[in-house]
């Protein structure tokens, strides 16, 4: 039996749910306690909605590995809080980077971390990330 198999079988057993699917902006989470967040996702459900993206603002305009890590761990945080929320995706829209070459392997540990709670990572402005 193949994963591809199993998927395609739970897939075809999908039965369609009154729920409206919402993109969240991080910036709107008062905190990411798991006490915060399922309080949240408690109120979501209760409203019929479904948290499906979350969205985070980053900025790394300062050349300064102090500040590169802090802002890398803030983001690595909602990856957590985007997981424990059930979303499919987080997103990442970078305005100013600093140094490119600083910025690159943090946010593709990040990606990798979304990868491991089951997320899509998309990154949004002037650099990638290898996938």
């Amino acid at each position: 039996m193949s994963t591809t198999s199993s998927h395609a079988r739970a897939i075809d057993r999908c039965q369609p749910a009154d729920a409206t699917p919402v993109a969240l902006e991080a910036d709107a989470l008062e905190s990411t306690s798991p006490e915060y967040l399922r309080d949240f996702k408690g109120e979501l459900t209760a409203e019929g909605l479904v948290p499906a993206e979350l969205t985070v603002e980053a900025c790394f305009d300062e050349d300064c590995s102090l500040a590169t890590q802090e802002e890398v761990d803030r983001i690595r945080g909602y990856v957590r809080a985007g997981s424990f929320l059930g979303v499919g995706t987080v997103t990442v829209t970078v305005d100013d980077i600093a140094d490119p070459e600083k910025v690159r392997p943090a946010l593709a540990a990040c990606a990798e971390r979304a990868d491991r709670e089951g997320l899509a990572f998309e990154l949004e402005g002037p650099i990638a990330v290898d996938a």
